[in-house]
């Protein structure tokens, strides 16, 4: 994971973390990444401080990311946005306590029961985009199930 301190074309400055750099400029490049202040996707990366490594080898890191250095607002999760999260959170859990993990085999468990070949059950899986692309095409119902990452971040 890496977090970029971010700035928009109004000069609001907040955090986000990435899996990775070329995560940050695929989701930019979508206009995914989102002011949490004004909602524009005129999105850049800040000047940020590198970690440095300290006396004994192990990096040290800034006490406080520029955002917060310069004094402007830092992005927060709205009681909202803390709501739906929550309902997220409870929806893969109902799932995962109440269905099937199929794993691998989703897309096959999916049409047996479609076509009646097994016994229609709660299940859930793995699918690529292009199972779920022909699942969806011979009008099989699904959804993805909600991934949120651990409650540290």
């Amino acid at each position: 994971m890496i977090r970029y301190a971010l700035s928009c074309h109004k000069g609001h400055g907040f955090d986000s973390w990435f899996p990775d750099s070329s995560a940050y400029d695929k989701q930019a490049k979508r206009g995914l990444v989102t002011c949490p202040h004004c909602g524009s996707a005129k999105v850049e990366k800040a000047i940020m401080a590198p970690r440095l490594a300290g006396k004994r080898g192990k990096a040290e890191a800034p006490t406080a990311s520029p955002a917060v250095q310069a004094n402007q607002p830092v992005a927060m999760m709205s009681p909202q946005e803390q709501e739906f999260r929550a309902k997220l959170k409870e929806l893969r859990e109902h799932i995962v306590k109440n269905a099937d993990d199929v794993g691998q085999k989703f897309p096959e468990e999916a049409r047996k029961m479609h076509y009646g070949e097994s016994e229609h059950r709660p299940i859930y899986g793995v699918a690529s985009p292009d199972d779920a692309k022909s699942l969806a095409e011979e009008g099989i119902e699904f959804m993805p199930v909600p991934i949120l990452p651990d409650d540290r971040n």
